[in-house]
Order: C-alpha cells, then structure tokens, then sequence
C-alpha cells in the first residue's frame, strides 16, 4: 500500500482524485483513528467504529450513535 509523508494513508489513491480531496482525506482519517474518549466510562483509546455512525466500546460494552468520523461532533 502506497503511502507518502504529507497525505499519508491517502497515498494509495497514488495521483487520481486531486491533492487537495487526498489531503482532506487524510486529515479525516487521522482524526479517526485517533484514540478517543468513551462518553459512558471515560477509558481512553477503547472506542472502536463500527460503521459510518456508529461507536461501540471495548471497556464497558455501549454502543452509540455518533459523528461519522469522530464518536462526539462538537455543537
């Protein structure tokens, strides 16, 4: 899998879809996969997504509904 330093994961798409599209895709995937807190029972780095949407935690067992990318969207 084609990675590079400045989109990072979203070098796979190699030179198709635009730098400006891969580096946003980049940026969201970052903030994705980085370790967030559980809403219910605070532990750090266990929340996991399931789906666009949808957060389930590995300590306590909930799973909720939330940002498609990030378990809380701020208001």
């Amino acid at each position: 899998m084609g990675r590079t330093k400045k989109v990072g994961t979203a070098g796979r798409y190699g030179a198709r879809y635009g730098s400006t599209i891969r580096k946003a895709v980049a940026e969201i995937e970052v903030k994705m996969k980085a370790p967030h807190k559980c809403p219910y029972c605070y532990s750090v780095g266990k929340l996991k997504r399931i789906a666009v949407g949808i957060w389930y935690c590995r300590k306590c067992k909930t799973t909720f509904a939330g940002g498609a990318y990030v378990p809380l969207t701020g208001l």
